[in-house]
């Protein structure tokens, strides 16, 4: 019995035993291990191995319910192709960071979303079947002009997606402001319906938690999504020497029936091209 308690983690003088003359039991031990300690007192560290039974039955209602229906039917519909590429992204870094000094008093903050989504609008300029929704039932292929920008935002009833719309019309500090209003906006339920609808590309983030690799799935009917992971510092080689660059993945999906595995590639090197040297997205 003191061999199992001990095994337990259970201390037997916490113990109110049940057999004959107070004496515990197994069934003693075992029920104290499923119950929890008395208010003020640390559970022992066995206590964490206990056997647990317990389930609940949670309903799948209302929104959830209807982003578990739209993401069910985006990989139903959608052959997924998922490319991933690494970024160098510490002269986007430095460049930012010189920004917020000079201008975040008067003109806002600014993350590395807003360098994204402009250098997104302009690769879209060579790559325009990225930035388009796709019919499967009519079997047709719509490409827009207008970068309607789908932005996944995490919000207490599930994954919702606000659309800044006219990207290519908004500098670094406009997009910044309107992600910040449309996430507030969908967070607090504030959302308009004509927000939440429309777009023509999406961007997700999981920002600090995005891990080095994602597979984003693609928000139907668009045919393309690119997904921002965790930006990391790592030695690289440069010049022949080991020095520490901030880096960054995308990982970005693909809608495989309209999109070939080397269109999409190149449109995320074109990312890369832009975001490795930021001084591009400002060059007409």
């Amino acid at each position: 019995m003191r061999r199992r308690a001990w095994d337990l983690g259970i201390e037997l003088r916490f113990v109110s035993g049940s057999g004959a003359a107070g004496r515990i039991t197994h069934a003693d031990l075992d029920a104290y291990a499923a119950q929890q300690l008395p208010s003020g007192r640390a559970a022992a560290p066995g206590a964490a191995y206990a056997e647990r039974h317990g389930e609940e039955a949670v309903p799948v209602i209302g929104l959830r319910r209807k982003i578990a229906q739209k993401m069910q039917e985006s990989k139903r519909r959608i052959p997924h192709f998922t490319y991933v590429e690494e970024i160098d992204v510490t002269e986007l870094e430095a460049l930012r960071a010189r920004l917020n000094e000079t201008r975040g008093a008067a003109r806002g903050r600014l993350t590395v979303l807003p360098f994204l989504m402009r250098a997104m609008v302009l690769a879209l300029r060579e790559f325009p079947q990225m930035n388009a929704r796709y019919d499967d039932e009519a079997g047709v292929l719509t490409r827009y002009g207008a970068v309607h920008m789908g932005i996944a935002t995490q919000t207490e009833n599930g994954l919702m997606v606000p659309v800044l719309r006219h990207a290519e019309a908004r500098d670094l500090w406009s997009c910044a402001a309107e992600v910040l209003r449309l996430a507030e906006a969908a967070r607090s339920g504030k959302a308009a319906r004509e927000e939440l609808s429309g777009s023509t590309i999406t961007i997700t983030s999981l920002g600090a938690v995005g891990g080095l690799v994602s597979t984003p799935v693609i928000n139907h009917p668009e045919v393309a999504i690119v997904g921002v992971n965790r930006m990391v510092l790592r030695p690289m080689i440069r010049g022949g020497a080991v020095v520490a660059r901030q880096m960054m993945n995308l990982s970005s999906s693909f809608d495989h029936r309209v999109v070939d595995g080397l269109h999409a590639a190149e449109f995320v090197q074109a990312l890369r091209g832009y975001l490795e040297c930021p001084g591009t997205l400002f060059v007409e």
